[in-house]
C-alpha cells in the first residue's frame, strides 16, 4: 500500500473499532494516527524500515506494527479480523452520509437491521422515528443517502483513479515493444469522477498486454483478445486496454478520449468536408490521411488543436474554427496558494513547515485561512488567538525577502448571512474566505439569500466551496448558483475553486459563466497538511476544463498584485456601504 492507502486503512480500523464498541480512547488514537500518516512528509516505507516511525508522536507500538503490516500486504490480519466481526451489509451502511458507527449500533441493537436494504425498508415503514438520536429528519436524510449510494454506484474519484492509471502507464513505458501509451476517456478529459479506465497503446500487443496482466495493481484479467484486454484492478475499477499499430494510435486515442458529443460534432464536420472520421483513421474515400498526432487530425478538419479537457461539446469546435480557444492557465502561471489550515485550527502543519513546503514547489506566497470561532469542532480561532497568529506571521514575514504569508481566515457564513466575527476583527485580515459549514438543509430561496447577503459584506473577499458538495458522498445544498454568480460579480467578490479532490467546488461547468461575468477564481487546496498543497496543481485541470486563463485565476497574481487586489476591492466596497 502507498501512504494514502495506509492512512485510509488505519481510519477504517478506527471506524470498525467504534462500531464494535471498543475503548473510545483507542478509537481516537487510530483516527488521529490516520491523519498523522497522511500528512507525514517523508517516505513511510523508509521510516518503517529504519525504526523512525516509532518516534512519531501519535504512532504507538500497536499502530506502528499495523502500519508495517499494511506496507507489506493489502489484506493485513488485524484489518481482516476487524472486518470479519460484521456482516457485509453493516459495513456497507457506513457509506451512508451522516450514519456513523454509533447510530448503526442502535439500528442493529434495537431493530436488528444488518443491511442497507433492511434499513431502507425500515425507513419507509417509519420505524426510525422513535429511536434515540434519530427522528423524522434523520430518517429522511438516511433515505436520501441510500438513494445517493445507488446513484454513485460504480463511480470513482478521478484523482485516485489517475494515480493508478499513471502507475500502469509508467510500467508500460518500460516495455521495449511499446511505442506510445495514454489514458483516454473521461479520465483524460479530466472529469471529476469516472466509472472506468480507458487506455490506448501502440506497439506489439502480447508483451504490452502481458505487462498489464502482471501489474501488481491488477486483480484479475476478465477478457483478452488479440489486441484488447479487460481487467479489474484491486481498487475495484475496471480497465480496458486497446493496442493498435502506431500509425493508427492518434485516431484511436482521439476517438476513445471523447466525449461522445464532441466526436459527433467532429464526424459531422468531417462529413461536410467529404471525409470520414473513425477510430481507425481520417479517410477521403478509401485513402487514410496520415496524421502523426491528434493535432494533425484537428488541422485536417480546419481546426486548431483542442485540448482533451475542453472536448465536451460546449462551443470548443466553433472556437477552434475561429481561432478563439482560450490560452488555458498552466502550472507555471500559479504564484501562490490561498486557503491553508495550520495546527492553530484543524491542520497538521506549522506555519514554518507550510512556508518551506510551498517554497520547495516554487510558490512565492501562501494565504493562511484557519477556521473561525463558530467552528468549534475544528478548534476555530478566537480573537485573542488571531492576534497571536498575526504576530507570528509578522515575525516570519520579517525574516523573508522573497516570500509572503498572507493573513486570512475561513469565516463561517451563519444562517442569517452574517460572518462570525465583528468588523473590527475582520478588518485585521488581508483576505476573508466566507464558507457555509452548517444548516445545509435550508431551502433554495433561503440558502441563496443567505449566501448573497454574505457576498454583500464588504469584508468578505472570497466565497469558499460555494455549493458544499462532497463528490460521491454529499449532493450540493439547494442554491441558485446563477443568482450567486450575479451577486458575486455585482459585489466584486471572488469565488474559489476548492481543489480538494472530494470537493472540486465550484463545478467546472459554471466557470465559463463566472469568467464571462468577470469573477476572479482562486484555485485553493483547502490544505490541512503540507502534502495537501499539491491539490492546487491537480485542481488546475478543473480550471482548464472551465476555460479559465491566467487572467481569470486570482492566485496567478504576484503577492504584491494580490494585496493590491484585496485592498482596492475593500476600498471600493467601503465607499458603497
Amino acid at each position: 500500500m502507498d501512504k494514502e492507502a495506509v492512512s485510509d486503512a488505519i481510519e477504517e480500523a478506527s471506524v470498525l473499532m467504534e462500531l464494535a464498541g471498543e475503548n473510545p480512547f483507542r478509537v481516537r488514537a487510530y483516527h488521529n494516527a490516520s491523519r498523522i500518516i497522511r500528512a507525514f512528509p517523508g517516505d513511510l516505507d523508509a521510516a518503517a524500515a529504519d525504526g523512525s516511525l516509532k518516534s512519531i508522536k501519535g504512532i504507538g507500538p500497536n499502530i506502528e506494527s499495523h502500519v508495517r503490516e499494511l506496507l507489506k500486504t493489502d489484506e493485513p490480519p488485524f484489518l481482516v479480523e476487524l472486518r470479519s466481526r460484521f456482516p457485509r451489509g453493516i459495513i456497507e451502511m457506513l457509506r451512508i452520509p451522516g450514519l456513523g458507527p454509533k447510530k448503526i449500533r442502535v439500528l442493529v441493537k434495537d431493530l436488528n437491521i444488518s443491511s442497507v436494504g433492511e434499513l431502507e425498508y425500515a425507513c419507509m415503514e417509519n420505524r426510525l422515528l422513535d429511536l434515540p438520536g434519530f427522528g423524522r429528519k434523520t430518517q429522511e436524510n438516511i433515505l436520501k443517502g441510500i438513494a445517493g449510494l445507488a446513484a454513485y454506484a460504480g463511480r470513482y474519484l478521478a484523482g485516485s483513479v489517475r494515480e493508478r492509471a499513471d502507475k500502469i502507464i509508467a510500467s508500460l513505458r518500460k516495455v521495449k515493444e511499446l511505442r506510445r501509451a495514454e489514458a483516454a476517456g473521461s479520465l483524460r478529459r479530466r472529469k471529476e469522477t469516472v466509472k472506468d479506465i480507458d487506455m490506448v497503446a501502440s506497439g506489439e500487443p502480447d508483451p504490452i498486454m502481458d505487462a498489464v496482466a502482471s501489474h501488481p495493481d491488477v486483480e484479475e484479467v476478465t477478457a483478452r483478445g488479440d489486441t484488447k484486454l479487460a481487467a479489474r484492478l484491486k481498487s475495484g475499477i475496471n480497465m480496458d486496454l486497446r493496442v493498435v499499430p502506431d500509425e493508427v494510435f492518434p485516431y484511436t486515442l482521439q476517438h476513445f478520449t471523447g466525449s461522445r458529443e464532441h466526436n459527433i460534432a467532429l464526424r459531422a464536420r468531417a462529413h461536410a468536408r467529404g471525409l470520414k472520421s473513425s477510430e481507425y483513421g481520417l479517410f477521403r474515400g478509401g485513402e487514410n490521411i496520415p496524421c502523426s498526432d491528434e493535432a494533425d487530425i484537428y488541422r485536417n478538419l480546419g481546426l486548431n488543436y483542442i485540448p482533451p479537457e475542453l472536448r465536451e461539446d460546449m462551443g470548443e469546435v466553433e472556437a477552434a474554427e475561429k481561432g478563439t480557444l482560450p490560452d488555458l492557465v498552466s502550472r507555471d502561471d500559479l504564484k501562490g496558494v490561498l486557503h491553508i489550515h495550520t495546527v492553530a485550527s484543524d491542520g497538521s502543519a506549522t506555519l514554518e513547515e507550510l512556508v518551506q513546503a510551498a517554497r520547495e514547489v516554487g510558490l512565492s506566497y501562501i494565504g493562511i485561512a484557519d477556521h473561525s470561532a463558530s467552528a468549534r469542532y475544528a478548534h476555530g480561532l478566537t480573537p485573542e488567538r488571531i492576534r497571536e497568529q498575526h504576530a507570528l506571521i509578522d515575525r516570519l514575514n520579517g525574516q523573508m525577502e522573497d516570500f509572503l504569508i498572507l493573513k486570512g481566515i475561513e469565516s463561517d457564513i451563519l444562517p442569517d448571512g452574517s460572518l462570525d466575527y465583528p468588523e473590527d476583527v475582520l478588518e485585521t485580515f488581508d483576505f476573508v474566505i466566507g464558507s457555509v459549514h452548517s444548516a445545509f438543509t435550508m431551502k433554495e430561496r433561503e440558502m441563496t439569500g443567505r449566501i448573497c447577503r454574505a457576498l454583500e459584506n464588504p469584508f468578505l473577499d472570497i466565497l469558499g466551496h460555494p455549493t458544499g458538495r462532497l463528490l460521491l458522498t454529499r449532493e450540493p445544498y439547494e442554491v441558485d448558483m446563477e443568482e450567486v454568480l450575479a451577486s458575486a460579480a455585482e459585489n466584486g467578490k471572488a469565488i474559489e475553486l476548492n481543489a480538494h479532490p472530494y470537493r472540486l467546488d465550484i463545478d467546472w461547468r459554471l466557470l465559463p459563466q463566472a469568467k464571462k461575468l468577470g469573477i476572479k477564481i482562486p484555485i485553493c487546496p483547502d490544505a490541512h497538511s503540507t502534502s495537501d498543497l499539491s491539490y492546487t496543481f491537480s485542481g488546475l485541470w478543473q480550471a482548464r476544463k472551465g476555460w479559465l486563463e491566467k487572467k481569470d485565476v486570482l492566485n496567478c497574481l504576484t503577492y504584491a498584485e494580490l494585496l493590491d487586489f484585496f485592498r482596492a476591492r475593500r476600498h471600493l466596497a467601503g465607499k458603497t456601504r
